[in-house]
């Protein structure tokens, strides 16, 4: 399967939902620690009303290098039920290995996934053309198009815009998210367009949103667009009209927000943002704890700024807010 085929039920294209607003959507879990079916279906409302274009599970946000097959499994099955068709589900298969990834791309294609994204092997050092016999090997291993995943910060190697620019004439390869901060590089991936002009660059850095947007990127990976997608789509929509100042603007709310991440670890943090507006309970996959009373305040005082929440944020394992 590449980007030009289509799903029966699909009422999505490639050519829009890359062009749009893609959240890496947290994986909301149970007390047992089971994938939280209920809390998925929230969340799937939730950013599609909020005007996103696709769903990117089993990322960083989505904790998936830290489930266990059956949880990840789970993700996969509740999102694809959840979106019916209306937008495309990304899965994540960042393991750290060839083999595991290949493990994963077919569970995830046997529960339905839309595409793959797929980043370099980590853990051991590789250089780049072990990157892309990695990426080839995933490709071949089901029929589904692939995003490429450039985050040095948890793969420890970067993904080359050399290599990048060799991937993208396979025409299964659907674009990049790259998620390393570095706006030198990210310009690197766009130029990749010039000969591909099919091939899709997403910007995952959240302080670089309107940048990259304004430079001529096609979408936004913001993980908190789990909290605010209509933020990050009036920031998209802003861009492509060519609205600087109301880019400049939002791009400064987006930057405030930001803010919550610095409550203890970031992953507990989101996930505690997450609950505050009513998805989830706040829980991370261990060994990671939840965020704390006094950070869940604290995070709670930054939504309430952004009329995000009106109250504190529920305490973990209760779920009595509703989504905004």
């Amino acid at each position: 399967m590449s980007a030009n085929d289509r799903r029966p039920d699909q009422s999505w294209s490639w050519e829009t939902a890359l062009r749009g607003v893609i959240p890496p959507m947290i994986s909301p879990l149970t007390t047992s620690g089971d994938p939280d079916v209920a809390a998925i279906d929230l969340l799937v409302e939730h950013v599609l009303r909020g005007g996103c274009s696709g769903l990117f599970v089993l990322g960083g946000c989505g904790e998936g290098a830290w489930l266990t097959g059956a949880q990840r499994a789970a993700v996969v099955r509740a999102t694809v039920r959840a979106a019916t068709g209306r937008a495309p589900v990304l899965v994540g298969v960042m393991l750290p290995a060839t083999g595991p990834a290949i493990e994963a791309a077919r569970q995830a294609a046997e529960e339905g996934a839309d595409a793959l994204v797929v980043g370099s092997p980590y853990y051991f050092t590789v250089d780049g053309a072990t990157q892309q016999r990695h990426v080839e090997a995933v490709l071949s291993s089901v029929r589904l198009p692939a995003l490429l995943y450039n985050i040095p910060q948890c793969t420890h190697q970067t993904l080359s815009p050399a290599m990048v620019a060799a991937l993208a004439r396979d025409r299964r390869v659907v674009g990049i998210k790259d998620s390393a901060g570095d706006f030198e590089t990210f310009l690197k991936f766009l130029a990749v367009k010039q000969g591909v002009p099919g091939f899709r660059v997403l910007q995952g850095y959240e302080h670089l949103s309107a940048a990259s947007l304004l430079q001529g990127g096609d979408g936004l990976v913001p993980g908190l667009a789990n909290v605010a997608p209509a933020l990050f789509v009036a920031l998209h929509q802003a861009a492509a009209r060519g609205d600087a100042g109301t880019c400049a603007r939002l791009q400064a709310e987006v930057a405030d927000l930001t803010t919550l991440h610095a409550h203890g670890h970031w992953l507990p943090a989101l996930k505690a943002a997450c609950a505050a507006v009513g998805i989830g309970n706040g829980l991370p996959a261990a060994p990671l704890h939840p965020a704390s009373l006094d950070q869940r305040r604290a995070i709670g005082t930054i939504l309430a700024r952004h009329r995000l929440v009106s109250a504190l944020p529920p305490a973990p394992g209760t779920r009595d807010a509703a989504p905004a």
